[in-house]
């Protein structure tokens, strides 16, 4: 037990002052978890002008007519598969640009499409190839995941092969 002369009195505006701090620093807490959670699971996307659903993303890449590219990681790929008609490429690659301006063999007027798991890392992958000349990238912003654009790749049921 502390000395009586050494402790705040019951009144004394400290106390008050302490438990108004710590009220203060929960609610910062749980205001920055909560922003942090929704760009998490990317909450307010939504499918704009340069976006697709995953199914709208699906059907153009098994026609052709756009390059579907799964930016994720290799342990997610084996996690969950890549989605049929995408080509798996890591964005933390160094030569990532390099190897895409590759597979669209040097067009890159080309429409290129990106997903990851619920659309955060293609936005932001998105604004980096415009900086780097392409033109058309598209954004599946619900991803494999999904998010608040819609479900997901994964449960929509689309198809996925298994990457080893």
């Amino acid at each position: 037990m502390s000395d009586p002369e050494t402790r705040p009195a019951p009144g004394n505006p400290r106390n008050r002052y302490t438990r108004r701090g710590l009220l203060a620093l929960g609610v910062i807490g749980v205001a920055t978890a909560g922003g942090f959670a929704a760009r998490w699971f990317n909450i307010w996307a939504e499918n704009g002008e340069n976006a697709l659903s995953a199914p709208d993303a699906h059907s153009a890449a098994t026609n052709g007519d756009i390059l579907l590219v799964d930016i994720r990681r290799p342990d997610e790929w084996a996690l969950t598969g890549v989605g049929e008609g995408a080509m798996p490429l890591d964005m933390r690659r160094k030569d990532f640009i390099a190897v895409l301006t590759a597979a669209v063999e040097n067009d890159t007027t080309r429409p290129v499409a990106l997903i990851c798991a619920r659309g955060v890392r293609s936005r932001k992958q998105s604004a980096k190839l415009f900086e780097a000349g392409f033109t058309r990238i598209i954004d599946v912003p619900e991803g494999m995941l999904g998010s608040g654009a819609g479900p997901g790749w994964l449960k929509r049921g689309l198809p996925v092969r298994k990457e080893s």
